[in-house]
Parts: structure tokens; C-alpha cells; sequence
């Protein structure tokens, strides 16, 4: 059993930076593929980024040049720097761990980009 737990979600104007959090525990070996997700209201459940065990990433083309992932492996962490955030990107952002081909999924957590 893995758990996810994010954090680092908020009101932040047009513009703004935000950088989200996601702390894995339990059985955390062998988290071969960790990630972020979005569902905004009314829309499916969405990639925004994902990033291996050894650092290669892939990232959503809305986001591409203005969010950035990234991962520490010894803190079972990881991290969405989000930049030059827009109001589409108001959404609620999971976290998603792939452990042993199982998917396990964060409560989530509320971004949104309003002036």
C-alpha cells in the first residue's frame, strides 16, 4: 500500500507561481513512475506531468515551458513548480504513484488563478 498526501495548493493570481507537494508513504519501493494529474469542473481527469525514478519527465503541451517537475527519491517527494499560471489551469491537482502496476492517487488538492 502506498499513500499520497499533497500540499501547496491555493488562490494565486494570473501570472503567479505556486509549487505543489506530494509525500508518498508506506510501501514506497520501487514507485517507479510518480505524477500529477488535474480535473478542472465539468472536465476529465487530465496528465499534467509525470517523471520517473530516474528523472525523465513528460509533460502535458499546456504546461509545457511553465511548470516544471521534479523528484527526490530519498524523501519519497515530489514536486510541481508551477509558473505564469493561468485561470484555465484552475483545477484540482492529484498526485499519482505507479507501484508494482498499481495506480494510487493523492486526495488532491485546489489551484485555482483568479484575479
Amino acid at each position: 500500500q502506498v499513500q499520497l498526501v499533497e500540499s501547496g495548493g491555493g488562490l494565486v493570481q494570473p501570472g503567479g507561481s505556486l509549487r505543489l507537494s506530494c509525500a508518498a508513504s508506506g510501501s514506497t519501493d520501487s514507485i517507479h513512475v510518480m505524477g500529477w494529474y488535474r480535473q478542472a469542473p465539468g472536465k476529465q481527469r487530465e496528465l499534467v506531468a509525470v517523471i520517473s525514478n530516474i528523472g525523465d519527465s513528460n509533460y502535458a503541451d499546456s504546461v509545457k515551458g511553465r511548470f516544471t517537475i521534479s523528484r527526490d527519491n530519498a524523501k519519497n517527494t515530489v514536486y510541481l513548480q508551477m509558473n505564469s499560471l493561468k485561470p484555465e489551469d484552475t483545477a484540482v491537482y492529484y498526485c499519482n504513484g505507479v507501484h508494482y502496476g498499481i495506480n494510487y492517487w493523492g486526495k488532491g488538492t485546489l489551484v485555482t488563478v483568479s484575479s
